[in-house]
C-alpha cells in the first residue's frame, strides 16, 4: 500500500522536462534548418517550463495547428493557442504566435517594448541571437493564463 501512493504522488507532480514530440511534431521541428531547429526546441522548452512553473494551467497539449507546432491549454483552458514556426519570408528569424483576435500581443508591446512585433500576431525573433528568455516567459505566462480571472496576477512558481 505505501509503495502505491508513493507512486501516485510522483505521478501526480508534473515534469519539468516535456515528453518528446509525437511523429507529426518530430517531423515539423526536423524539418527546419539544425541552427534554427535548436532555437525553436529551446523556445518549446521554455514553454513547457513555463507551463508547469504557474498554478492553473495544467498539462499542455502539443498539436499541429495551421501547419506550424503549437501549445494549448486543453486540460485547463485557461489560455489562448500559442504556436511557434520559422518566419517563410525571411530564413533566419522564427516567431512565437498569438491568436490576432485577442489583446495579447498589444499588452507584449506595451510591457516589452525591447521586442520585436509582426503586427497584432507574433514575437519575431532572430536567429542570430540569443532567446529573450526573461520576456517570453512573461509573454508566455500571459498567453496561458488568457482566460483565467483578468484581474488576478499570473503566478509563476
Amino acid at each position: 500500500m505505501p509503495m502505491q501512493s508513493r507512486k501516485r504522488a510522483t505521478n501526480a507532480r508534473p515534469s519539468r522536462r516535456p515528453a518528446p514530440p509525437d511523429p507529426s511534431v518530430a517531423a515539423i521541428f526536423s524539418s527546419y534548418p539544425r541552427p534554427l531547429r535548436a532555437k525553436l526546441l529551446a523556445l518549446r522548452r521554455l514553454i513547457f517550463d513555463t507551463a508547469s512553473a504557474i498554478e492553473g494551467v495544467g498539462a499542455l497539449e502539443e498539436a499541429i495547428k495551421w501547419g506550424q507546432v503549437s501549445y494549448l491549454t486543453s486540460e485547463t483552458k485557461s489560455g489562448s493557442t500559442i504556436r511557434i514556426d520559422q518566419v517563410k519570408s525571411a530564413a533566419n528569424q522564427y516567431a512565437v504566435y498569438f491568436h490576432c483576435q485577442t489583446n495579447l500581443v498589444e499588452t507584449f508591446r506595451e510591457l516589452h517594448p525591447e521586442l520585436t512585433y509582426g503586427g497584432n500576431r507574433s514575437i519575431l525573433l532572430d536567429g542570430a541571437r540569443p532567446l529573450p528568455k526573461r520576456a517570453l516567459r512573461h509573454c508566455v505566462a500571459l498567453a496561458l493564463t488568457y482566460h483565467l480571472d483578468k484581474h488576478k496576477n499570473t503566478r509563476i512558481r
